[in-house]
């Protein structure tokens, strides 16, 4: 059992993997179906997409709708919970945005081996 003592714990439990905040928020401008996921986040297999989807189901940021059509077709949704977590991305994209330069030279320094 992780050490959930304060907010920032449980916020990083809950939103620990790498493409949760971009699938909360491509859900949140009308990308629902699982494909049209897959081909906003091209990086993630697809395996990955649906293990933390799931998850995001589990705590209740997102929720499903399964059509009973075949082959069957699913869309997601954000509950109102995770709903909530829209303006708080939206600030750290923002601080992303205005710091995008630094961050591209911090992130290459710290990949790329040093000569």
């Amino acid at each position: 059992m992780p050490n959930l003592n304060c907010g920032l714990d449980l916020i990083g439990e809950v939103l620990y993997g790498k493409w949760k905040i971009r699938l909360l928020w491509f859900i949140h401008q009308g990308f629902q179906r699982p494909s049209e996921l897959q081909r906003k986040i091209p990086d993630a297999s697809r395996r990955v997409l649906n293990v933390q989807l799931k998850e995001l189901e589990n705590h209740e940021l997102v929720g499903k709708i399964i059509y009973p059509v075949v082959p069957p077709k699913v869309e997601y949704y954000l509950t109102d919970f995770g709903k909530s977590l829209i303006p708080v991305i939206g600030v750290i994209g923002q601080w992303g945005d205005e710091n995008e330069v630094r961050l591209r030279e911090l992130i290459e320094k710290n990949i790329l081996p040093s000569h």
